[in-house]
Parts: structure tokens; sequence; C-alpha cells
């Protein structure tokens, strides 16, 4: 690493892809599945990558060797993933290190070259509890860092029944970092999405 600050990766892989209609995180771009596709470029930049699912069995044969899988544990009451919310807060506490990069598993533009960019932003952190960019739509929460202290304000939040990124990162300290090209946060959400990436 080029600065002082160490940083671990969590990637998400726990939705349900039901606008795609099939299991995103298998679906191949340039060969490549999403899930390994997202998986490799967090180790070029770390060499300690979480990948949190419910399907530990499912994405064995896709996550790289060096990469730990965290199985996401559901409350007795529910029987599907309860969002990335939860997903990130479980992942957190396998994390030793003081930054974590938090990544979904369906960004097929990521970039290992713009992370280590960001990486220099973490020594201006001025006490911001994350490090995201930001669109037109507001913060973008699953392409960012965020300090490992924040967990038990994710926690709290959890606990209150809150299940959105938008409404627990309102009530925290941000900081945006820069996004020079939009494409890098492309999530593959959709059918049209998939297309829209298919020459990439």
């Amino acid at each position: 690493m080029s600065n002082s600050h160490s940083f671990s990766a969590i990637v998400l892989a726990g939705g349900q892809s039901s606008r795609m209609g099939r299991d995103k995180a298998l679906i191949r771009v340039g060969g490549v599945p999403l899930l390994q596709r997202v998986c490799e470029v967090a180790l070029q930049c770390t060499t300690e990558v979480y990948v949190v699912t419910s399907w530990i069995e499912r994405y064995q044969g896709v996550v790289p060797s060096t990469c730990q899988l965290i199985k996401e544990t559901l409350p007795s009451a529910e029987s599907k993933p309860q969002g990335p919310l939860v997903g990130f807060a479980q992942g957190l506490t396998y994390v030793k290190t003081e930054w974590v990069l938090l990544l979904a598993c369906d960004l097929p533009c990521l970039q290992s070259d713009v992370i280590q960019q960001w990486t220099g932003e973490l020594e201006r952190s001025g006490g911001a509890i994350a490090l995201l960019p930001r669109t037109e739509k507001g913060w973008e929460p699953l392409c960012g860092f965020y300090q490992t202290r924040c967990l038990p304000s994710l926690n709290a939040a959890i606990n209150r029944g809150e299940r959105s990124f938008q409404r627990w990162l309102a009530q925290e300290v941000i900081k945006e970092i820069p996004l020079n090209d939009s494409t890098l946060l492309l999530n593959c959400n959709t059918p049209s999405d998939l297309e829209s990436v298919t020459s990439y």
C-alpha cells in the first residue's frame, strides 16, 4: 500500500436479484462472473476481502480462494436476507482494520486504480465516519470507505428497525470523495443495465 492506512474489503452478495430475474452475482461480463470480478478488483487493493452472503455453497466456486466467505445470519422469524445494511454490519464484526472498503457484487466497471486513488483521502477524513462518492441520487453507499468504528451506530440503527443506508448516513458525518467517471458506479440491477455494459 502506498499510504499508511491499511484497510479490508467487504463485498455484499446477499441480494435477491428480483429485478434482474436471475442471480446477478453469477452473471458473466467479459466471461467472468460479476462477483468474481469485484472480488478480484478488491484483492488488487487489499489482501483481506470478506464476502457476505446467505448462499456460501452457491458462490464457493466463484469467489477467489483468498477471500473469506461469511454466512449472513437471519433472525429466527425471517426467511430472506435483511438487506445490505444488515449484511454490512455482520461483515464488520470480522474486520480488524481501521477502514473497510464496502462494495456491491454487481459493479462491472469497478477499477482498482480508482480505489487506490481514493485511499489517499483516508488520511484527510476529518473525522468523517465514511468517505463516499455522491451522485444526483445521493450517497453511493456500496462503493466507498467506512471507519470500522461506525459499527455501534450501525447496529443501533438496525435495532431501531432501520434498513435504509441513505437514512442511516443522513445521521452521520460523511465526506465526499471525487468521482471523475460515473460509470464506475454502474450497478447491474436489471437486464437493461446488463445490456449497457456488455461491451465493457
